[in-house]
């Protein structure tokens, strides 16, 4: 079957991150350690639990302000929270391409609302993008059997017509239990590579 569909995850494939930068910022506005910072986001689950849609903004901020035992803006924490990002320019052509050989694209990230309007906001990635399937919406973080589910509702055609990336091996392989044709992404060159041995042909 000729792939119809390209699925691509966000973070370190469209665009890079880093949470040290996310502990730094928020530490930053907070007033606060950054290993206290770092402890209530990341090894408490925080994080998590926003990038799943378990809870608010508010209530993250509310949260954070009880835990950290300060007062902080709502703004400057959302700010702090989102400005970890840094456009990978080399995926930008590859998904000109895509969509001008006809392909759609449908994003399969697990990330957070606030993550996802800060993306929308400062860079132009996603405006190629035919459809969009998050964490915080499906309610549940990848490997969940029904992240991929929803992604694949969006993606107008059959799994085995779908090529999804994915900088972590383990939901790359959990695509591939779908049937999807999957490849963990190192750099875009060997994206465009395994494009091509599928049968789009993308420059190389």
């Amino acid at each position: 079957m000729a792939i119809k569909t390209c699925l691509f995850d966000m973070g370190n494939v469209l665009v890079h991150f880093s949470h040290d930068k996310m502990c730094r910022n928020v530490a930053t506005v907070a007033g606060a350690p950054e290993a206290q910072v770092r402890d209530l986001l990341l090894h408490s689950g925080l994080q998590w639990k926003l990038e799943r849609g378990d809870i608010s903004e508010r209530e993250f901020h509310d949260r954070c302000q009880q835990q950290l035992r300060v007062a902080v803006d709502f703004d400057s924490l959302k700010h702090a929270v989102a400005d970890i990002f840094r456009l990978n320019h080399s995926i930008v052509p590859l998904l000109a391409e895509l969509k001008q050989l006809g392909l759609r694209l449908v994003l399969l990230s697990n990330t957070s609302i606030t993550h996802l309007e800060f993306i929308q906001e400062k860079f132009g990635v996603l405006k190629s993008f035919d459809a969009i399937t998050t964490s915080y919406q499906a309610r549940v973080l990848k490997p969940h059997a029904r992240i991929y589910e929803d992604a694949l509702s969006k993606a107008d055609c059959e799994p085995q017509e779908c090529f999804y990336t994915d900088d972590i091996e383990e939901y790359v392989v959990a695509a591939r239990n779908f049937g999807i044709h999957a490849a963990v992404y190192y750099e875009t060159t060997k994206t465009r590579g395994a494009l091509q041995n599928l049968g789009i042909p993308v420059s190389s």
